[in-house]
């Protein structure tokens, strides 16, 4: 990783020199010569395209809003249901229960960890007039940086060309809560002068190190809610241990291509074949130098603990593309998987043997469906396994209409079952009590849903969702963190609405979100009520050089029995003993944009200078103190 982050510094800076404008020489009339106006004009940024695999195309957007505000941390997007640790790079609690509605296979686990990890569906694809860098930066609570750095050409109209990496690196103000992760992206995307042939692909290299402390002991539990003078360093509260670190680990090379067999002109007709490939790797690492047999039991090792759990994946899916103006576009689609998910020895006890290897081929058909007629559209995908032992499908049918550009409602139904994640199946650990091998059934979900987006009322989403075999992790009698698979249904509904107020020079943008655990009330915890509402001012200032807005954004979420942390799973785990929550949150923000800058400073956790800070992201987590934050995302063009 070091060796790409080299090379690609090298790249970097290399092209940050040739998008440098150097000064030109002006005409004998005192104004700048024609050849100098050429090299200064810049395409508009709606030529900028971003593109996703699923070929949603979207452009550039270097306006400021207070969406931008909402994006502008370590994961770059918005995180209204998510509560985060106390130190960037760290993990996130949930504050709302969310599905992914097209699993009909196994994850790799560790999601706790997975939160900052680029998936297939987080690599964008580009094409550019110019080229084009983004650099995005903001500090950290202590001692480091974030950077997130893009670079994209078209060398010609037909190839594009990118690469970026997003590095964090923040010691954090508790003890052993360093974090260290790299996100290494590049690829490109290519078309033929007579557009039958069209490829996409990326390679990505990702390693995400956080140190691990277990959270506060019991004592420091006790001083941090008491709110004691003395332990407003936070460094001088003890922790559980300091010895350990967890590591997740990926590489993948993946590649999306297609080829037209009849003429890409005829638009009433066409016919095309594509294949996906999908080679992945991913490994989890959990170190430690001590063994803390107090806190998880006997272990296998007094020194020096370390357990690598690994997953490869070759994903192959072939197709064939039909699309009709009258008829729509159908896709039928048959795939192959082969999967090695495991460990490098068996584990053998009087009760039971613990396998090292979970392996095989998988087999599956699949279709997707599209349609679109006048203002109404329909989209319906399924995938069906062809296999016993990892038997999973899923059916995802939606149907909107557009009342005008607007306004428009759409509605769905979405079934899906899979075996829970590796994890849940197969664990080994150095220490004893993590070691287990389960044959559970599949996890079946049905979800209804309804979304409503318009600008002049509110956008509003609907969803309530069934979940059979719901699988956690949760404490056994004797207080060991194991998978559980719960015997009766869970519903859950959810009602979230957002919507912007703009009085002219000021502005106001309110989220809300409603939840309700129906049935299975201990087993899924989540709040019952989640808010944010920012209220800002906002203008030109400078004869509209600069552009800001400044104000206050205020969340709350009331009291729930939030999950736990288990830094050796880095899983959340059931609990229903503490409660969290319930504390208001406010931040102070100045945002501005300078031609294509826009510039982020905020006052983060600003109530807790008056109120103090005792509360928690999980239970024994603390949650952020005050912070003073600022960066920057700006956009570049030769």
């Amino acid at each position: 990783m070091r060796g790409l982050f080299l090379c690609f510094f090298i790249l970097f800076t290399s092209v940050l020199f040739s998008q440098t404008r150097l000064g030109g020489r002006p005409g004998e009339n005192g104004k700048e010569s024609d050849e100098q106006k050429k090299q200064d004009s810049i395409p508009p940024v709606d030529l900028y395209k971003i593109i996703s695999v699923k070929n949603d195309t979207t452009h550039l957007d270097t306006t400021l809003t207070i969406l931008k505000d909402y994006k502008f941390n370590y994961l770059r997007k918005d995180n209204f249901e998510l509560l985060p640790f106390s130190n960037t790079g760290q993990t996130y609690n949930t504050l709302s229960y969310t599905e992914d509605n097209t699993k009909a296979f196994p994850g790799f686990g560790a999601e706790a960890r997975h939160y900052n990890f680029m998936e297939v569906d987080d690599i964008n694809y580009y094409q550019v007039p110019t080229p084009w860098t983004q650099l995005y930066f903001k500090t950290v609570p202590e001692q480091g940086q974030q950077l997130d750095a893009l670079f994209t050409i078209n060398t010609s109209k037909n190839l594009n060309m990118f690469i970026a990496y997003k590095g964090t690196r923040a010691l954090g103000k508790y003890q052993n809560i360093l974090t260290s992760t790299g996100n290494l992206r590049m690829g490109f995307s290519y078309n033929t002068n007579n557009d039958r042939y069209r490829i996409k692909a990326h390679f990505v290299s990702q390693d995400l190190m956080n140190e691990e402390n277990g959270g506060l002991d019991s004592l420091a539990v006790l001083q941090y809610i008491a709110e004691e003078e003395e332990f407003d360093d936070r460094s001088v509260l003890d922790v559980k241990y300091e010895d350990a670190k967890s590591t997740l680990f990926g590489k993948r090379f993946f590649i999306d291509h297609e080829y037209e067999l009849t003429d890409p002109m005829d638009s009433t007709n066409n016919l095309s074949i594509s294949h996906i490939f999908d080679h992945s790797y991913k490994k989890f690492v959990f170190n430690q130098e001590t063994a803390e047999n107090t806190l998880y039991g006997d272990s296998f090792e007094a020194t020096n603990l370390q357990t690598s759990t690994r997953l490869y994946t070759t994903f192959n899916e072939v197709a064939v593309n039909f699309q009709n103006d009258v008829l729509g576009k159908l896709s039928v689609k048959a795939g192959h998987t082969n999967y090695d998910y495991g460990y490098n020895a068996v584990y053998i006890t009087e009760e039971s043997v613990v396998g090292n290897k979970l392996f095989g081929d998988l087999l599956h058909l699949a279709a997707t469906y599209q349609e679109r007629i006048g203002d109404f559209d329909l989209k319906a995908a399924g995938r069906l396994n062809l296999d016993d032992d990892f038997s999973g499908n899923y059916l995802n049918i939606s149907a909107g209409y557009e009342f005008d550009d607007k306004n428009s409602i759409r509605f769905g139904f979405d079934q899906n079952s899979s075996l829970p994640n590796f994890n849940f199946l197969l664990y080994q650990n150095d220490y004893i009590n993590y070691n287990w091998q389960n044959d559970f059934d599949n996890v079946s979900s049905q979800r209804l849903y309804a979304r409503l987006s318009s600008e002049k009322y509110a956008n509003v989403n609907f969803s309530l969702s069934q979940i059979d075999n719901y699988t956690y992790f949760a404490e056994n009698e004797n207080g060991s963190v194991k998978p559980f698979q719960y015997d009766q249904p869970v519903r859950h509904l959810k009602l979230k609405a957002e919507k912007e107020f703009d009085f002219g020079l000021f502005g106001s943008y309110n989220t809300i979100m409603y939840q309700n655990v129906l049935e299975g009330t201990g087993v899924l915890n989540v709040p019952d009520l989640v808010t944010r509402n920012s209220i800002y001012y906002k203008d030109f200032w400078f004869d509209k050089a600069l552009y800001l807005q400044t104000g206050f954004t205020f969340k709350y979420f009331t009291k729930f029995e939030a999950n736990a942390y288990d830094p050796i799973l880095a899983e959340f785990y059931v609990q229903n003993e503490e409660e969290i929550g319930g504390f208001p949150v406010v931040d102070y923000f100045f945002n501005a944009k300078v031609d294509k800058a826009r510039i982020f400073f905020k006052l983060q956790h600003l109530n807790s200078l008056v109120t103090g800070n005792n509360n928690f992201s999980a239970p024994d987590y603390p949650y952020t103190d005050f912070l003073v934050r600022f960066g920057l995302v700006w956009d570049l063009f030769l």
